[in-house]
């Protein structure tokens, strides 16, 4: 039978939890989520029990990183699948603070950073989502204080964000990234993935295909603009309106001329449908 875990939803409560594990001289490594879990955030879960004594868990539906037009009231929660899928990880801590916790009245502050943060890519089409994404972690990461954090790298950008954020805040967490997981057919797993409509379904795995075809040719020696121009045309052929489909050094998100300019990293957002997708590969 799974021990379920402890269950915090207030601050002075998860300082006493977490002094306790830390009187202990325990690790403790921080899996911040939205909830709707899925596959990949059980594999974070699994890296982090490897790496780590103590494994807290966040879940918290951030409306900073929402903007109006954006799917906040509507985005998945399944919070009582979420704590069985935990409880069967032996995670040991949920942390899950409302609105008014991470937010309270007269709050005023964020973090804006640069750098990855303002590439061109997500931050083009969602303004509003670093300034969110960055604030809510930075808080996760001074609320929680752990030794090290885990993020999937389906969020490419996103994860190159905090971790600039993390080191040059000097927040004292190793942000850890962990290779996308994905459905048997190739689509990344996202909590969105829900929205997708059965026709949709059927050809979301397009993106990832097109994605390797585009990484095949690179490697094979073809032209790293010809090749992506060619990938971002499977897409639109398979039927998503495309936001951006690009080549980028993996650590900088710098844009690059060719492939001698790596290591490079396929990055892609696109609308099938209702339901905006992302993903990225490494070449």
């Amino acid at each position: 039978m799974s021990r379920s875990p402890m269950i915090v939803r207030t601050l002075p409560a998860l300082r006493r939890a977490l002094d306790g594990h830390r009187a202990k001289k325990a690790t403790i490594a921080l899996v911040p989520t939205m909830g709707a879990l899925h596959d990949g955030h059980v594999s974070l879960v699994r890296l982090a029990k490897r790496r780590a004594a103590k494994v807290v868990v966040s879940i918290f539906v951030n409306p900073a990183q929402f903007s109006p037009t954006e799917d906040f009231s509507s985005y998945p929660r399944t919070w009582k699948t979420d704590v069985a899928r935990l409880a069967a990880e032996h995670v040991d801590l949920i942390w899950n603070p409302d609105v008014k916790t991470m937010y309270p009245a007269g709050f005023a502050t964020k973090i804006l950073t640069e750098g990855p943060a303002t590439a061109g890519l997500e931050d083009r089409f969602r303004p509003h989502f670093f300034g969110g994404v960055t604030t809510v972690v930075g808080k996760l990461f001074t609320q929680c204080r752990p030794d090290m954090a885990l993020f999937g790298e389906k969020d490419f950008q996103q994860l190159r964000v905090i971790t600039q954020m993390a080191r040059d805040l000097d927040l004292g967490v190793r942000v850890i990234g962990s290779q996308t997981v994905r459905e048997r057919d190739g689509l990344a797993m996202s909590s969105r993935n829900v929205y997708l409509s059965t026709e949709d379904r059927m050809m979301a795995p397009e993106l990832y295909r097109a994605m390797k075809k585009t990484a095949m040719r690179v490697r094979g020696g073809d032209d790293l603009k010809a090749a992506v121009v060619e990938g971002a045309r499977l897409i639109t052929a398979a039927g998503f309106v495309l936001d951006y489909f690009e080549a980028r050094h993996a650590r900088t998100l710098a844009p690059i001329k060719s492939a001698k300019d790596g290591p490079i990293r396929l990055l892609v957002a696109a609308k099938i449908g209702n339901t905006r997708l992302i993903d990225n590969i490494a070449i």
